[in-house]
């Protein structure tokens, strides 16, 4: 198969983390990936490493999003999956038990917005560049890379497992509206056969939380494959984690 004739997808922060594993998983189906990623040397090492093609993007860039979706279509032509992986904590690199700077109470509003602008509003800003594209795909998919952090039903359980965090203003709410959008966008996509759908992770060791996580990379990868390989009969806005649902 060329280029033509492969399935095409796009992964956005992928040049490490579980965006670059869901890349070499998605590159090992036969697809050909396309790794969005913000520094553009990280990105060429990371496409070279799992035989992708790399593409500048930063979420927050509306010219720059316009631009990647314009050189897939002149290279592509179409983009069957579509993987919103790029986010950020806005704390840095932390584990969870230190991401006091979260607390609604005392949180700096910059910080909420620039969460917000990269884990929300680039999911949309991407997710409506690459439409046309999934629209010439016969089964376009698109993947949302959520946190069991953004369950309402878990985070308001005193007894549950999300009890052991600090509350959070930025990162969580944005994995909340994450799930909403996932739900609204697939309400409108349904009837064009485009599937969309959330998921977490998973606690996975990664930069975002310091390497404390207990599943690797490709471990919270697997899910999201999965979701972005669904057949014609597979959910449309649900949310999803390695063992099923995941509760809103």
């Amino acid at each position: 198969m060329n280029e033509h004739t492969q399935k095409v997808a796009l992964v956005t922060g992928a040049n490490k983390g579980i965006g670059r594993a869901t890349a070499e998983q998605l590159a090992a189906l036969g697809m050909t990936v396309v790794l969005g990623a913000r520094d553009p040397q990280r990105g060429e090492e990371a496409a070279a490493a799992v035989g992708g093609v790399a593409v500048v993007l930063d979420v927050t860039d509306a010219a720059g999003v316009r631009a990647a979706a314009r050189w897939i279509h002149e290279r592509f032509g179409r983009l069957d999956v579509l993987v919103n992986n790029a986010g950020i904590t806005g704390s840095g690199p932390v584990s969870p038990t230190d991401a006091l700077d979260q607390l609604p109470s005392s949180v700096d509003l910059d910080m909420v917005r620039a969460v917000f602008e990269t884990n929300v509003f680039g999911v949309i800003a991407v997710t409506n560049a690459l439409l046309p594209l999934l629209r010439r795909a016969p089964a376009p998919r698109i993947v949302n890379v959520s946190s069991g952090a953004g369950s309402l039903a878990l985070a308001s359980d005193p007894d549950g497992p999300l009890t052991r965090l600090p509350a959070s203003a930025a990162y969580s709410p944005s994995k909340t509206a994450v799930n909403a959008l996932t739900v609204q966008y697939a309400n409108e996509l349904r009837k064009d056969g485009v599937l969309i759908n959330a998921v977490s992770p998973g606690f996975v060791d990664t930069d975002i939380n310091n390497h404390t996580g207990y599943l690797t990379p490709a471990q919270g990868a697997a899910v999201v494959v999965r979701l972005a390989t669904l057949g014609a009969d597979g959910p449309t806005g649900g949310f999803f984690g390695e063992e099923g649902s995941v509760p809103w």
